[in-house]
């Protein structure tokens, strides 16, 4: 077997092995994750206090909708308080957030920029709640969704923060359909990593902390534009637990276009490689348990594969290329028409043909489960899925890891 065929049967083998072990996860605790998305919910009698933050840059569109969001939430108005922090927008912001400068349960604050973790820090620093979480201000709570959070720290002394189910927020094109299933299958993922103990970001849209978690490990850092998960690797090195709550929705506006979703997604993987090397000596190491021998390595197995593959597949088309130019200034074009014969009765059965197909259908259950976790409505849009991100995803993976080689930072935006 060549080195080629090797690294093929290997880095397929171990995707399939990561996506059968969050199966057989799923399996073992599936009471228990059906006792904590079931409409029947027991109440709550202690109701700590909290104070949600909302960074805001240029979004006088949506901080209005935001915080109303906010407001609607079920949860006592005395213990439910908000900080919005203008982050030195250039649009008319801080002109919108004027109608909340007298709200009894919202302050208003405006800083230079210095980007979403300074804006989130000043919050930090002017809460004096038990519990403190952060919303963007693109994002909008459902009504239940504190109250499920609380219900897990209140019956949890363990848990440190918790976080949210993501959903995307009225998909108008394609793109944003695509991305539907993408967050819906990662309510499954999500969800068994914290089964595991194992959960690598704690979101923006709508995580919550318990206060102490900054007192004792220090509030966000830049960390490469992804500081909400560079606070879930500093919490996992401290022996931090993170829960996730399947029923506390958020819904999230995604990008729109390709560029918009490639500049996201590249400061993601970017951020997640970086993360990774910074908190190295966390990596397979016992003390951090699922942590650190199966999220993270899943992670970078991810990106391994994906870059190999994409690499393997660029490098046999322009070999094919080249090859057939070559027979056409030989023997001409009709001398080189392939042949093609299709048998109903023939099935692919060496082993990397039927273990793609196994993948495949691994992926495929993760998105029913998902959508299932979610309570949303299983989507055509899972072929579309497929076919999208198999084409757009390796180039964002390719250039991550191309700009961590070269130390090139991603921009935000």
């Amino acid at each position: 077997m060549s080195l080629t065929s090797f690294a093929t049967y290997a880095i397929t083998f171990l995707a399939v092995y990561v996506q059968v072990f969050i199966l057989i996860t799923f399996f073992e605790r599936r009471k228990e994750l059906k006792e904590q998305t079931s409409d029947e919910r027991p109440p709550i009698t202690h109701f700590p206090s909290v104070t949600i933050i909302m960074p805001c840059w240029n979004e006088s569109k949506t901080v209005h909708g935001t915080v109303e969001s906010l407001l609607a939430l079920d949860y006592p108005k005395d213990k439910l308080f908000v900080i919005i922090v203008d982050d030195g927008s250039t649009d008319n912001t801080w002109e919108e957030m004027q109608i909340y400068k007298d709200h009894p349960q919202i302050k208003i604050y405006h800083t230079e920029n210095g980007g979403k973790h300074v804006a989130v820090n000043f919050g930090i620093d002017h809460a004096t709640t038990d519990l403190i979480g952060c919303l963007d201000a693109d994002s909008f709570v459902s009504s239940h969704a504190l109250i499920d959070m609380v219900r897990i720290f209140n019956n949890r002394p363990e848990v440190m923060a918790v976080a949210p189910t993501l959903i995307v927020h009225s998909p108008k094109n394609l793109l944003q359909w695509v991305q539907k299933v993408e967050y819906n299958m990662s309510v499954y993922l999500k969800k068994m990593q914290a089964f595991l103990n194992a959960i690598h970001v704690t979101p923006g849209p709508f995580s919550v902390f318990r206060k102490e978690v900054f007192e004792k490990i220090g509030k966000f850092k830049k960390a490469h534009g992804t500081e909400d998960q560079e606070i879930a690797y500093r919490m996992q090195e401290n022996h931090m637990r993170i829960e996730h709550c399947p029923t506390a929705y958020v819904y999230t506006v995604t990008p729109d276009t390709v560029k918009k979703l490639y500049i996201q997604r590249l400061r993601w993987i970017y951020g997640f490689i970086q993360n990774t090397v910074d908190y190295r000596r966390l990596m397979l190491n016992p003390k951090y348990g699922n942590f650190s021998f199966f999220t993270v390595p899943a992670g970078a197995i991810s990106i391994v594969a994906v870059v190999y593959l994409f690499s393997a597949t660029v490098y046999n088309i322009i070999v094919y290329i080249v090859e057939t130019v070559t027979r056409w200034s030989v023997v001409g074009f009709a001398g080189t028409m392939p042949t093609f014969q299709f048998d109903w009765l023939y099935i692919n059965t060496k082993a990397l043909g039927m273990v793609t197909i196994l993948l495949y259908a691994l992926v495929l259950t993760s998105m029913i489960i998902g959508s299932r976790i979610a309570k949303q409505k299983l989507s055509w849009h899972i072929i579309s899925y497929m076919l999208v991100y198999s084409v757009l995803a390796p180039l964002w993976l390719v250039r991550a890891v191309w700009n961590s080689i070269t130390s090139k930072q991603p921009k935000w935006r």
